[in-house]
């Protein structure tokens, strides 16, 4: 038996980290579709683990006491880098494009519902490979999976997440190119001209702060600030704590962090959103490290089958969803076509992979200077709240376990 340390723990969550980044900068299909590098160090430490305990009866255990501050200071940071004034420059179709959003939420978790129920699963299950971890990724999969284990003993259900979101990744970016490509030939949709002014617009005040020098004190600042996001987020959890829907104690952390990104101002409070983002990143690669590091493989390819199915499902729904209703939404031109590309990668991937698809398409075809405000603006934090929203009521229902 192998005892790993808070601190050994630490350190192997940061060498898995490396690893994953070393593969992923060598081996082209990896990078192609923007698997996460924790996803892919972590795994393999998973694999070696498992050879370990199955071959050579040797356990390994980690020391895990710290992945939950980790994961609350990655959801303090995404809130407080969300600048609420930057959903002025998304304009109209920004609101068209929430609009469509969350009836998708909604229905990717119903479909999520559906496919357990024929498939005679938890409910729970069904909802994990919903919008928790296709919409949500890695992040909010991981943080429920935490809490579907505590709550309801339900094995493996990390090792599933996990292996949801990155099937989810590569669906996103495999479906998203072609989705595009045939939008623009059926409705034989011709590119605007002139379309790269964009590139050429003055620098914002946000963009300003964001290119702000980076320093010691610019690091403080932000984890100063993502230590008052967890003492308030943990002091409203426990004060609401009863109220008859729940709410995940991450998500009191990212609104304390948007109160303070876009109140600061008003009190001569300036962040560095540079210095939080990193902050963030850092805090969810290695909570994401010590998620995959600590998945028990063995027990996991039981449920893999059904899983499958379940993400199958939904892969074809969303390409319906973003050919048929996304893309009409967006008012049926280039910018329409580039955003429901960008939306199958957001749909069931993460905000990276709907990127990825947008510049595929707007290399070949030209470029789409509203997509690229209006996916990115979205991807950053809106879609985090309205995914809670979503995920807090229909976990609270009964037939889904009332969590």
């Amino acid at each position: 038996m192998i005892t790993l340390s808070a601190v050994d723990s630490l350190l192997v969550a940061t060498l898995v980290l490396l690893v994953g980044r070393l593969l992923s900068t060598r081996i082209g299909v990896l990078g192609r579709y923007s698997i996460p590098d924790p996803v892919i160090g972590g795994l393999l430490f998973a694999i070696a683990v498992f050879v370990l305990s199955s071959y050579m009866k040797i356990d390994v255990a980690v020391d895990t006491s710290l992945s939950s501050t980790f994961l609350l200071i990655f959801f303090s940071c995404i809130g407080l880098t969300a600048d609420l004034r930057l959903l002025k420059r998304g304009g109209p179709r920004l609101i068209l494009f929430l609009l469509a959003l969350a009836p998708f939420i909604v229905l990717q978790n119903l479909v999520g519902l559906g496919m357990a129920w024929v498939l005679d699963l938890h409910p729970l299950m069904g909802m994990l490979a919903g919008s928790i971890t296709l919409v949500g990724g890695h992040g909010t999969g991981a943080a429920y999976a935490v809490g579907f284990a505590d709550n309801y003993n339900i094995q493996d259900i990390m090792a599933l997440a996990m292996m949801s979101a990155t099937i989810g990744l590569i669906m996103g970016g495999v479906v998203g190119g072609p989705v595009g490509e045939w939008l623009l030939r059926r409705y034989e949709i011709r590119v605007p001209g002139g379309s790269a002014e964009a590139q050429d617009e003055p620098e914002s005040g946000t963009e300003a702060r964001k290119a702000a020098r980076l320093d010691a004190f610019a690091f403080i600042s932000a984890l100063a600030a993502v230590f008052v996001c967890l003492g308030v987020g943990e002091l409203l959890a426990t004060r609401f704590a009863d109220l008859p829907v729940n709410i995940p104690g991450f998500l009191w952390c990212l609104v304390t962090g948007i109160l303070i990104r876009n109140l600061g101002p008003y009190v001569r409070l300036e962040l560095n959103d540079r210095a939080s983002d990193i902050v963030g990143s850092v805090a969810l690669s290695i909570f994401l490290a010590f998620s995959m590091m600590t998945i028990d493989l063995a027990s996991a390819r039981q449920l893999a089958g059904p899983l499958l199915l379940i993400l199958a499902a939904q892969a074809v729904m969303c390409v319906l969803y973003a050919a048929f209703v996304v893309f009409r939404v967006m008012r049926k031109d280039y910018e329409g076509a580039v955003i429901s590309a960008a939306f199958c990668g957001f749909g069931l991937g993460a905000t990276a992979t709907a990127v990825a698809n947008m510049q595929a398409l707007s290399r070949r075809h030209g470029h789409a200077p509203e997509a690229f405000i209006v996916v990115p603006i979205t991807g950053a934090f809106l879609v985090d709240i309205m995914n809670v929203i979503v995920l807090s009521l229909l976990i609270s229902l009964p037939f889904t376990g009332g969590f």
